[in-house]
C-alpha cells in the first residue's frame, strides 16, 4: 500500500487537540545540508519549506526533533509559533552539532525541570563517547507540568546510535532506568535506529516499562507507515526507525506516522510519528 501525496498546511493528520490531551511528534528532520554532492531530494534549501509547512499544519504541543543543528532552530520556532520553546543544545562538547531539542507550547505546557545527558559512563560531561558509539549520543529530559490540570509528566527525547547494537541497548537501558528514576507518567520519543524485535526496543519494554504507541492506542490515523524511507513513497509494514514510547499509565488517543509531502516535497528521508496523549488521573 503506497501514501497518498498531499499538498497544503492545512491538511494536517493530526493537528492541535483539545486540552487536556497534548499532541507529541518525534521528527528526525535530517542535518541541515546543501552542496553537489547531495541531491536535490536532499538538500535543506529544498527541504527546509516542507518542514515548516509540515510543522505549521500540526502544531505539536511537544515535539522532539533529530539531527537538528543550531542554525534550523529560528526556522522551527517561526513554524511552530512564538509560544514555543525549546530545551536541549547540540551533542558536542559547548552544545556545538547536531541536538536533539525538544520543543514545547508554553501556553500548554510549564517545564518544571530538565537537562541533557550524554549517553556514555560520563553522562554529566557533554560530547563523552562510550559503549560502542564513535559519535557523541544524548537524550534529552524534560518535565511537564499540564497548566489545565496541574499533571506532572516526563519526556525524553534521543537520537540512538546508527552502527553499534551494544550502544543502542545499553543506551536504551539508560533511557528506562531514568524512566523509572523519575516515578512519572512518560513519553519516550526519538530514532532509535533499531526495530520491533531488537535488543533496544526489548530493553526499553523489559518489565513493561515502556508500550509502544502504536500497541496501545485506541485510533490510528491510517496506515502503519515504514518511517524511513529514504525520499521515496513510504510503504505499510515498513522500515520503522522512530518510535512514541509511553509508560503503561499513559492514555494514547490516536497515533500515527506522517507521509504528508507539502508542495510535493518529501521534508526528511524519516517520517515523522505523532500521537495523541492524555497524562494524569483521568488518563484510564
Amino acid at each position: 500500500m503506497a501514501a497518498r501525496e498531499s499538498d497544503g498546511p492545512a491538511d494536517a493528520l493530526i493537528a492541535p487537540p483539545e486540552p487536556p490531551d497534548v499532541h507529541v511528534m518525534t521528527f528526525n528532520i535530517r542535518r541541515a545540508a546543501d552542496g553537489m554532492l547531495h541531491r536535490r531530494a536532499d538538500r535543506w534549501s529544498w527541504r527546509a519549506p516542507a518542514v515548516q509547512q509540515l510543522l505549521a499544519s500540526e502544531r505539536p504541543t511537544l515535539i522532539g526533533l533529530q539531527e537538528a543543528l543550531p542554525r534550523v532552530m529560528p526556522l522551527m520556532r517561526e513554524a511552530l509559533g512564538p509560544d514555543h520553546r525549546a530545551i536541549g543544545a547540540g551533542r558536542a562538547a559547548g552544545g556545538r552539532g547536531e541536538g536533539t531539542p525538544i520543543l514545547y507550547d508554553s501556553t500548554r505546557l510549564v517545564l518544571h525541570d530538565g537537562g541533557q545527558r550524554a549517553l556514555s559512563d560520563r553522562p554529566e560531561r557533554a560530547g563523552s563517547i562510550g559503549w560502542g558509539n564513535l559519535i557523541p549520543r544524548i537524550l534529552v529530559w524534560a518535565e511537564f507540568i499540564e497548566r489545565g490540570t496541574g499533571t506532572r509528566f516526563l519526556a525524553i527525547n534521543t537520537h540512538l546510535d546508527h552502527l553499534s547494537a551494544s550502544s543502542r541497548r545499553r543506551s536504551a537501558l539508560s533511557i528506562r532506568r531514568l524512566v523509572i528514576e523519575r516515578a512519572l507518567p512518560a513519553v519516550v520519543m526519538g530514532d532509535l535506529n533499531a526495530g520491533a524485535d531488537s535488543p533496544a526496543l526489548r530493553e526499553l519494554q523489559a518489565g513493561r516499562a515502556l508500550l509502544d504507541s502504536w500497541d496501545a492506542a485506541e485510533r490510528r490515523a491510517g496506515p502503519r507507515w515504514g518511517t524511513y524511507p529514504g525520499y521515496r513513497r513510504p510503504r505499510a509494514g515498513g522500515r520503522q526507525l522512530d518510535w512514541i514510547m509511553t509508560t503503561p499509565d499513559v492514555r494514547v488517543r490516536t497515533v500515527g506516522a506522517n507521509a504528508r509531502t507539502p508542495g510535493g516535497r518529501r521534508p526528511s528521508d524519516h517520517l515523522p510519528v505523532q500521537a495523541v496523549l492524555r497524562f494524569g488521573e483521568d488518563a484510564r
